[in-house]
């Protein structure tokens, strides 16, 4: 068996990288320190940035293979267990690594290789954010990560809009976030609008595991008093629809949030 120092120093030649990323990528639950090895290793993170910026041609016009998509998406992988580590998360931050992966978040088509980019670039982001930490959100915030998140909340698969509306989520659950998106009335209807947009498609496709991160985006909103003035002029009317909340029968914690996010805006006393 392959052991992650001889996986690690296969990355840094070229003839042997891509094995070596699919490897790692699967095995990478099983090496405790796999993160800081990457990380201090001559060489590693430049072979992995050079995977990712490697693709960028075929960005536009759309011409992303499956072979290309999976390979960069393991490299992708690796960059995610560096993004989670504690020891190896504010350095990630520090060198700017998200900035990277923004142009995969920027793509509209939705053939797979690119919908498994956008999903997997997405959860590079969500491992940052996991770990409630302002410095993340400040670095986040300075980025355009909103706006790449609601444009993946308005065209993504199921899944991709999930994780983007988790991301979303927990920009709000810091107070930093909220006050960020509620500092001007057009920041608050961008996302109002998006999230009304996604409950709407939920009647023709539900799903419980994305409504209840919907929920939870406006359950914060309604914190801010701007915000629940937006939200009242743009709130969709299936969230005070018993037929359409009928989905969360067995999500006792949602549903206790949907009533009080309606209690917050005045529907119910």
């Amino acid at each position: 068996m392959d052991t992650m120092e001889s996986l690690v120093l296969a990355l840094q030649d070229p003839e042997t990288r891509e094995n070596a990323l699919l490897d790692l990528s699967k095995k990478r639950d099983m090496f405790v320190d796999l993160a800081p090895v990457l990380w201090h290793s001559f060489g590693i993170v430049p072979a992995l940035l050079q995977e990712i910026t490697s693709i960028y041609p075929l960005l536009s016009p759309p011409s992303l293979t499956n072979h290309a998509s999976n390979r960069v998406c393991n490299a992708l992988a690796l960059l995610q267990c560096v993004a989670s580590h504690p020891e190896t998360r504010a350095l990630f931050l520090n060198a700017h690594i998200p900035l990277f992966l923004y142009p995969f978040l920027n793509t509209v088509s939705k053939t797979r290789p690119f919908e498994y980019l956008r999903l997997t670039s997405l959860g590079v982001i969500g491992a940052l954010v996991k770990v409630d930490d302002t410095d993340v959100i400040n670095f986040l915030l300075s980025t355009e990560i909103i706006p790449l998140c609601l444009r993946t909340m308005e065209l993504g698969s199921e899944l991709s809009k999930t994780v983007a509306t988790f991301i979303v989520q927990k920009i709000l659950s810091d107070e930093v976030g909220l006050a960020y998106i509620c500092a001007t009335a057009e920041r608050c209807y961008a996302v109002g609008t998006v999230l009304g947009g996604m409950v709407t498609a939920l009647a023709e496709q539900p799903s419980v595991r994305l409504l209840k991160h919907i929920i939870r985006c406006y359950l914060r909103l309604s914190d801010n008093p701007r915000a629940r003035e937006c939200l009242r002029r743009c709130f969709p009317d299936q969230l005070r629809d018993p037929n359409f909340t009928a989905v969360l029968k067995d999500d006792i914690a949602t549903q206790k949030w949907l009533q009080q996010l309606l209690m917050q805006l005045g529907y119910t006393q």
